[in-house]
């Protein structure tokens, strides 16, 4: 039976990780289909510039990768102590650039402030520790 995300990362046991994606149903993620001739070679740049993109927004370092025809490697090493020491301003710059955001995190980032009572929601959303994959993955 598999393991769950959170049950496979230990950030205690080591920061790096080795992870895989593979398409399936024989699809092709870049290069040629041998059984219809398409090329999908230009997959592999939007990728690379996508992954390469969005770990500039995340406490997590691409240390290696490789897009093969049908599945991709990524080696990451998990920055837990950056995202520890970032505020709620900037985690919340992070998301903004990504995703829109709840109606808290944009009024808070809108007035610098949001009212006492929403304040433990804010700190929950914007936990440094959800910055991080082993966050990301559960735990």
């Amino acid at each position: 039976m598999p393991k769950s995300r959170s049950q496979q990362i230990s950030l205690s046991n080591t920061p790096y990780y080795h992870c895989v994606s593979r398409c399936v149903r024989r699809a092709f993620l870049c290069g040629e289909d041998a059984a219809t001739g398409q090329s999908y070679e230009h997959r592999r740049g939007w990728i690379e510039m996508r992954l390469l993109y969005l770990s500039r927004f995340f406490s997590i370092k691409v240390c290696a990768y490789a897009v093969m025809s049908n599945h991709t490697h990524v080696v990451l090493f998990v920055d837990e102590e950056s995202a520890k020491n970032w505020s709620t301003e900037q985690v919340l710059t992070r998301w903004h650039t990504l995703h829109k955001g709840t109606l808290i995190t944009q009024q808070y980032m809108m007035n610098g402030t949001v009212p006492d009572y929403l304040r433990p929601l804010l700190d929950a959303t914007t936990a440094s520790d959800s910055w991080t994959l082993a966050g990301l993955c559960g735990n």
